[in-house]
């Protein structure tokens, strides 16, 4: 019986093989390569980000939120004292920042013996702070100096007397 089909013949030649297969032990080395590098490029660049700003603004968060209270009342007490606290930034001729600070009580008396200190804080790293203690050179009048590179700060202040902080100030300021 004659076939309706004539028989075909693949005369097409043959795919040249090139030599080289793509295996699963291929496969697998290429996905462990591939995210070997991913977890290795997120190492480092976590280790850079966590060496260079730890992201906080204060030593303990957790003790200052459960003493959020106390911060509170301090604050209602320093403003029935009704003290009156100037502090101001220079640079001096040497490059110095030169902090000057001036305290009256409520009466307008020169607050004397206090222990101030002041701190240049940079707003973004924790690192670049300068605490400086200021000495009193009489009529309220409180002065220290510290390097401080030109920019923004925080200028924070703190006025103790016998160990007990009586006045606390956070002021941003322009260092030129």
């Amino acid at each position: 019986m004659p076939t309706m089909f004539p028989s075909a013949q693949n005369d097409a030649p043959a795919a040249a093989d090139s030599g080289r297969k793509l295996t699963g032990l291929h496969v697998l080395l290429i996905l462990l390569a591939f995210f070997g590098t991913v977890a290795s490029v997120n190492f480092i660049m976590i280790r850079a980000a966590l060496s260079t700003f730890r992201g906080e603004v204060t030593d303990h968060p957790y003790e200052r939120g459960l003493a959020y209270n106390d911060d509170i009342s301090d604050a209602r007490a320093q403003a029935a004292r009704g003290w009156k606290v100037d502090g101001a930034v220079k640079r001096g001729g040497d490059g110095m920042a030169r902090i000057e600070v001036a305290a009256h009580d409520a009466g307008g008396a020169a607050l004397v013996g206090l222990q101030i200190s002041a701190t240049l804080a940079a707003p973004a790293d924790k690192k670049r702070d300068h605490i400086v203690k200021l000495d009193d050179v009489g009529g309220g009048v409180y002065h220290g100096e510290t390097t401080a590179q030109t920019g923004a700060w925080d200028l924070e202040l703190s006025a103790a007397r016998d160990g007990k902080v009586l006045f606390q100030s956070h002021n941003r300021i322009m260092l030129e």
